[in-house]
């Protein structure tokens, strides 16, 4: 119905940048919130940001100063800038999208695949 893709992932040097990128495609009527998580292996999902179909954003506290969430609504495209990369943002990406597949239909929360980014030397 929904598919999200994410990618741009990958490995890189602490101090390096990335930038993910997440296309929404299928039968879609009009996409609301997009999101971008993370996981990692001994932590709890987080919510790194937050963008509204308008354009306002919220970011996690501790990522705030180096990642920047922006959206390309004629593109069904999420993008999330990472910056000055550190060991502790090692983790696999998701991007969420609510989206609503008919007028008048329900909202539904759809979720990609995720992709992998490593922070390493």
């Amino acid at each position: 119905q929904v598919q999200l893709v994410e990618s741009g992932g990958g490995l890189v040097q602490p101090g390096g940048s990335l930038r993910l990128s997440c296309v929404a495609s299928g039968s879609i009527f009009r996409i609301y919130d997009m999101a971008w998580y993370r996981h990692s292996p001994g932590k709890q999902r987080e919510l790194v940001a937050g963008i509204t179909r308008a354009g306002s954003t919220n970011v996690a506290d501790s990522v705030k100063a180096r990642f920047t969430i922006s959206r390309d609504n004629a593109k069904n495209t999420v993008y999330l800038q990472m910056n000055n990369l550190e060991s502790e943002d090692t983790a696999v990406y998701y991007c969420n999208a609510d989206v609503k597949t008919k007028p008048g239909g329900d909202e539904y929360h759809y979720w990609g695949q995720g992709t992998q980014v490593t922070v390493s030397s």
